[in-house]
């Protein structure tokens, strides 16, 4: 297991040429200390676990890596499935002008077809991810104020994997001074 940049692995994600509507993410408060757990998977792709942190309001910070390379019947259960509300994209900028007129306008007819027929939430979440072409998305579990059982399931399980980010991210928190109030 590789510790990187929290942003690799999302480049990672980005890249990967799985079914964009297959990726399942959880995600909570860390168990001790500032910032969050994330654990993204996909069936053809793996599970990835991120830490983050906010080193200020417009900056996030953090570690990640792949955990394991497949969903398998131990992990299956503690990810979300397509009845939870909520959901989750990962983006990527427009690469330039012309992609990014094209994606509007793309955009702008599925809101149309939407607005004019019978939709469900799900179908409109779904067609606006194709017509932006997002290359990740899916169903998400994430508690703001406290912990998914899930999310204690899954730390567990890659122990490992949990003290060795826990370990990077707190370093990068020192190093960031993140952990010290003000005076």
């Amino acid at each position: 297991m590789r510790v990187r940049d929290w942003q690799d692995i999302l480049d990672d994600v980005t890249d990967a040429s799985a079914d964009p509507d297959g990726w399942r993410a959880i995600a909570g408060q860390r168990q001790n200390g500032v910032g969050e757990d994330l654990y993204l998977g996909h069936p053809g792709v793996g599970v990835y676990h991120l830490k983050t942190y906010a080193k200020n309001p417009y900056d996030v910070r953090g570690v990640g890596a792949k955990i394991a390379r497949k969903i398998d019947d131990d992990i299956d259960p503690h990810l979300p499935n397509d009845e939870l509300r909520r959901r989750f994209a990962v983006q990527s900028p427009p690469e330039d002008e012309d992609e990014a007129e094209s994606k509007a306008r793309r955009l702008e007819e599925t809101i149309k077809v939407h607005a004019e027929a019978p939709t469900t939430p799900d179908d409109l979440f779904r067609d606006v991810m194709d017509a932006l072409d997002s290359p990740a998305y899916g169903p998400m579990e994430y508690e703001l104020s406290e912990r998914p059982d899930d999310l204690d399931t899954l730390s567990e399980t890659f122990d490992e994997a949990e003290e060795l980010l826990t370990e990077e991210l707190d370093d990068l928190i020192e190093r960031d001074e993140v952990d010290r109030g003000f005076y």
